[in-house]
């Protein structure tokens, strides 16, 4: 498994303030990217697997939708986590 439940809290607890705070926005998108990172190196190996292909699609809209909200709600937050995981916006 890729995503075990030590790396979720590792994440939320580097990006959502601590490790209990999974709701935060800058935490979610964190968490999204992560999970975007591996599908889109396991469909650079298996490129016929189109299931994947659809959560990877369904897994950036929930991304962008996330970041279009921080962005409305807290510009300088949506720029500090733009920086700090390389996303390009």
């Amino acid at each position: 498994m890729y995503l075990t439940s030590e790396k979720k809290s590792e994440i939320f607890a580097k990006h959502g303030g601590n490790a209990a705070n999974t709701g935060s926005a800058e935490g979610q998108i964190a968490l999204f990217t992560f999970r975007i990172n591996h599908l889109s190196g396991h469909l650079k190996s298996n490129h016929k697997d189109y299931a994947t292909e659809k959560s990877l699609v369904k897994l950036v809209g929930k991304r962008k939708r996330l970041l279009d909200y921080l962005k409305n709600k807290d510009i300088n937050r949506y720029r500090a986590i733009i920086a700090e995981l390389g996303i390009r916006k």
